[in-house]
Parts: C-alpha cells; sequence; structure tokens
C-alpha cells in the first residue's frame, strides 16, 4: 500500500491557497468611496450642498473621479453596482456643476440649445466616457429596475430628491434607498395631499411606467401617519395632480 500524505499535504495546501485568494477577490470587490464620503459630510447639509467648499477640495473630487474611472465595475456584486451607479451619477453631477461654478444658476445654464447638459460626455466608466443620460436612461434604470433610484440620484436642482451627505454603498443600500424615497414621500413641501387631489413631484410624470402607472399605490407604500391614513381613506377617489419643477440651484 502506497502512503499519499505528500499528496494529500500539497492538495490541502492548495485548496486553502485557492481559498484564500478567492477570499481576497471578494474583499478588494468594493470601492473605495472614503475621499467622497468626506466631501459629502462636510458639504451637504439637508440636501443643501455647498458648491464653494466642493470647489476649493475640486482636487478630492477629481481623485475620487479617478477611482471609479478604475473600477472595474463588471467585476463588482449586483448591489456594488447599482450603488456605484448611484454615486457616480451624483458626483460627476457636481462636477458638471464646478465646471461653471459660480456664475451657474441652474444645471440648465450648462447645456445649450443644440445639447442638454445631461447628454455632454464627461463620465469616464469602463474605458469609455459617457453622459449623465447614459448612466441614467441605459444603466440605473433598465438594468437594476428599481423606482427607488429616482431619489437617490441627483440632478442639481432645488426640485430634484435631496442628495444624502454620505455615499451609497452595497451592504447598506436597501435600506439608503427605502429611507430617501420614505423621506420624500413624506415630504409636504414636495408632494401633498389636498381633499382628493394628490399634488405630487413631476418625477412621477416622467417616470410614470417606473412607478406601474399606479402613483397613489406607490406612495401608499413608503407614507406614514396621518399621509397614509388619508390616502387609504380616499381610496380609489384620488386623482394625481403634478407640481412644477424647480430648477434652480440646490446650493446655499
Amino acid at each position: 500500500m502506497k502512503y499519499h500524505g505528500h499528496g494529500v499535504c500539497v492538495g490541502i495546501l492548495s485548496f486553502f491557497l485557492i481559498m484564500g485568494l478567492a477570499t481576497t477577490s471578494l474583499a478588494v470587490q468594493k470601492v473605495d468611496h472614503s475621499l467622497y464620503a468626506g466631501l459629502l459630510k462636510k458639504y451637504v447639509k439637508n440636501g443643501v450642498v455647498d458648491y464653494a467648499g466642493f470647489k476649493k477640495e475640486e482636487t478630492q473630487l477629481n481623485q475620487y473621479l479617478g477611482t471609479l474611472e478604475k473600477t472595474d465595475v463588471k467585476a463588482l456584486p449586483r448591489n456594488e453596482q447599482f450603488a456605484f451607479y448611484i454615486n457616480a451619477y451624483n458626483a460627476w453631477t457636481i462636477k458638471l456643476i464646478l465646471t461653471g461654478y459660480p456664475g451657474v444658476k441652474s444645471i440648465k445654464d450648462l447645456g445649450s440649445f443644440f445639447k442638454s447638459p445631461w447628454k455632454k460626455k464627461i463620465a469616464r466608466i469602463d474605458g469609455k466616457v459617457i453622459t449623465l443620460d447614459d448612466i441614467e436612461h441605459n444603466i440605473l434604470r433598465p438594468r437594476f429596475k428599481d423606482p427607488r433610484v429616482h431619489f437617490a440620484i441627483n440632478c442639481a436642482a432645488k426640485s430634484c430628491p435631496p442628495l444624502r451627505s454620505g455615499p451609497y454603498r452595497g451592504d447598506e443600500l436597501d435600506q439608503q434607498l427605502n429611507e430617501m424615497t420614505s423621506a420624500f414621500i413624506n415630504d409636504p413641501s414636495r408632494n401633498r395631499l389636498e381633499g382628493n387631489k394628490l399634488y405630487v413631484s413631476k418625477i412621477f410624470d416622467w417616470f410614470e411606467e417606473d412607478f406601474n402607472g399606479d402613483i397613489p399605490g406607490f406612495f401608499l407604500k413608503y407614507a406614514k401617519g396621518d399621509l397614509k391614513e388619508r390616502l387609504e381613506a380616499k381610496g380609489e377617489k384620488i386623482k394625481v395632480e403634478y407640481l412644477d419643477y424647480n430648477w434652480s440651484l440646490n446650493g446655499k
């Protein structure tokens, strides 16, 4: 009978080496958002953005955008990818505003008669230069099919759902999206129920299909307290009306 001890040891050692490499590989499948986190904490308070502060530390923002550019997005788990693209959209929007700051009063100022600001090729991701529209309409909406994304991405306007004071992270994403959606739905300065009329953000008009054409149903899912009770009481009597959109800069 032959002794196979050495082969077994080598096999076990190889197994643990492979497992170690796999674990290391899994461990690195996250994006370092620390630079961006520091900037958001300092310069975003209750959704109001201090663009002058961002301008002073634009080098830091550029470094973070460089990190995004170097990321192999396809190697990230699904939720990390989702968070990556939300952060990329928001960070590149800030960068776009800084290209015209302090003279810019609205993100629309940065477009032209022929091209909206959302169609400018500015975002360097996965070896390509793409637009904000590409991120929103060609990646985020069709790939992740989650209407809560509309309350996470920020278009730098006062009527936009507010920019969060921290980055989105794959391991917290579901909770973060719920928080932002609930905060927006229950904010009477953004949506309100008067009699049978539910006055809502224009976002619900532009992206009605993302909400399955059932705006009151979506509200009921996230409404709290008095708003929820009144929505339930009104039932099918509710008529949706869309509010005007304020495109003024969400700055100080």
